[in-house]
């Protein structure tokens, strides 16, 4: 009995004794002791975005950005920017927050603020690269990108993509043909390369350059695919329609399982009044490319121009059943059914048109 009443006084000592010290540790350190952790939960959950001893938690303030809550990141980032020293990571953050949020001029002052803490901050600098494109200003740009090429993590947009319509918009025609050719892991000096660059040059309307650009691609590669096709687009933009054709042509020798080619040619041939032409190129782009509209427009307005209107209005119909969003179709179809004297359909179709282009 007496071991007994011994044992239970031993394991009250015991108890008392862990409890003390825990409230010994707590007032040190200021943790909550067990009896007042219910009255600080709101302290608690601020601690939870802090790492140990207060420091931020980087990690979860950018998983935050991830899943898009910019706004409620940006709350605790400039909370903690306005603390001396910065926390490490802070001004990056808060960067890549304001980015996200299409504030740019703020996310390049962030930027800078964090290649000046680290210089060698490699994020940073691709970060503060691409906010400085999206603000117009490429030529600055260029050094932060070219010292940064690789892919970071979080940068969302290869930067040697960026570099390269950098300068382009500088017109350093070979540096961007070696960042394209970075980009897709081409050989600078190579055909693919040289097209690739054209292309993006007849995307900005640059036909001169893009067209001297093409021609070398195909010096170096004479049976090289879209190289014809993208000199036949140049001729299409400067109204050489005897020369357009005469390109797709070409490249439907080298690459002739290509229905996009056979839609660019029945274009061609439409433009130049040559519509039987036309309608035998665009059925074989049908072949070729069943779901896609543009065939199927074109062949409306190939027999439209051929005096076949009820031709034109089932193919027109059927672009319009997989697309009915298109006012070409409608405007055509407006045509088509003036033709057939169905003027109420022309009508409809016409108006149909007109609502479609206001949206647009």
């Amino acid at each position: 009995m007496r071991s007994s009443f011994r044992a239970v006084l031993l394991l009250t000592f015991l108890v008392s004794t862990l409890w003390y010290l825990r409230k010994a540790a707590a007032q040190t350190t200021g943790q909550p002791t067990p009896a007042s952790a219910s009255t600080t939960s709101t302290d608690s959950v601020a601690a939870a975005n802090s790492g140990t001893n207060g420091a931020p938690d980087i990690a979860q303030l950018r998983l935050m950005i991830d899943r898009g809550q910019f706004a409620e990141a940006l709350k605790q980032l400039d909370a903690l920017a306005a603390r001396t020293p910065v926390p490490a990571g802070v001004n990056r953050l808060r960067g890549l927050a304001l980015y996200s949020e299409n504030q740019f001029a703020q996310a390049d002052a962030a930027f800078a603020e964090a290649l000046t803490e680290d210089p060698h901050d490699v994020e940073a600098a691709q970060l503060r690269g691409l906010t400085l494109f999206r603000l117009g200003k490429p030529t600055e740009a260029i050094p932060l990108l070219e010292s940064a090429t690789g892919w970071a993590a979080h940068t969302r947009v290869d930067p040697s993509y960026v570099l390269a319509l950098c300068y382009l918009e500088v017109k350093q025609y070979d540096n961007a043909r070696r960042a394209f050719a970075h980009q897709y892991g081409f050989a600078p000096d190579s055909a693919p390369a040289y097209l690739l660059t054209a292309r993006m040059l007849l995307r900005r309307d640059n036909l001169p350059e893009a067209k001297e650009l093409a021609a070398k691609a195909l010096e170096i590669d004479p049976r090289l695919p879209l190289a014809h096709e993208l000199l036949g687009e140049i001729a299409l933009a400067q109204q050489q329609l005897s020369v357009a054709i005469g390109e797709f042509e070409k490249e439907r020798v080298v690459d002739p399982l290509d229905g996009s080619v056979y839609d660019r040619l029945g274009d061609a041939y439409i433009r130049a009044g040559q519509y039987n032409k036309a309608e035998q190129a665009l059925q074989r782009a049908l072949l070729l490319e069943p779901s896609a509209t543009g065939p199927y427009i074109l062949l409306g307005r190939a027999l439209i121009g051929n005096q076949d209107p009820a031709g034109a209005v089932m193919y027109l119909q059927r672009a319009e059943k997989m697309d009915d969003k298109n006012p070409m179709t409608h405007w055509l179809l407006a045509q088509a059914y003036r033709s057939l004297g169905q003027l109420d359909a022309a009508r409809r179709e016409s108006e149909i048109t007109q609502k479609l282009e206001l949206k647009n």
